[in-house]
């Protein structure tokens, strides 16, 4: 079995941002954390690109 390599952080989120958040993640069958994982992951892998 593979060592987890995560950790926790916190994020503030307006209420409204997060609710929408999660009526997508259940719509998706998803949940928050992948999105917002997802969308990190994107965002370093375009600076990557433009260095």
């Amino acid at each position: 079995m593979a060592k987890d390599t995560k950790t926790n952080t916190s994020l503030r989120l307006d209420k409204k941002t997060l609710k929408e958040l999660k009526t997508i993640a259940l719509k998706e069958d998803t949940s928050v954390q992948k999105i917002l994982s997802g969308l990190v992951d994107n965002y370093l892998a375009k600076r990557k690109k433009r260095k």
